[in-house]
């Protein structure tokens, strides 16, 4: 049966992504810690007294490494909340289905992007 015929993934294909994305959760919530260790890292460091220019440099680079480490770790926390929410699509049987076109999405592209709603066709057609 090609993919054009079936509507839905087995479970067998389904437990195949939901161990996908139990690894990328795991990973990223590591990763996720990480970047809060060194925020927490970095603010506890900008207290120390310095002398004058050197300290103003160096509170601008504090604060915009503080700044991109916010960045990451809130994207960090987005893509746990999307990979979170695909388990939740696996469990009620949604996974893998296009929110747009309603096809079946393909296995490669769930491979590599395992938290996706949308296929490849749908997200290029609201891009233009």
């Amino acid at each position: 049966m090609s993919n054009e015929e079936k509507n839905r993934y087995t479970d067998e294909e389904l437990k195949e992504f939901e161990e996908l994305i139990n690894e990328k959760l795991e990973k990223a919530k590591g990763e996720l810690k990480i970047l809060k260790g060194s925020l927490n890292k970095s603010n506890d460091e900008g207290t120390d007294a310095t002398s004058g220019n050197t300290k103003v440099l160096e509170d601008g680079a504090d604060t915009a490494e503080k700044e991109n480490l916010s960045q990451l770790a809130a994207r960090q926390q987005k893509f746990i909340i999307n990979l979170e929410n695909a388990l939740i699509r696996i469990k009620n049987g949604t996974y893998g289905i296009c929110s747009v076109s309603g096809k079946l999405i393909s296995k490669e592209r769930l491979r590599a992007v395992p938290h996706t709603t949308q296929s490849i066709a749908a997200k290029l057609s609201q891009q233009s």
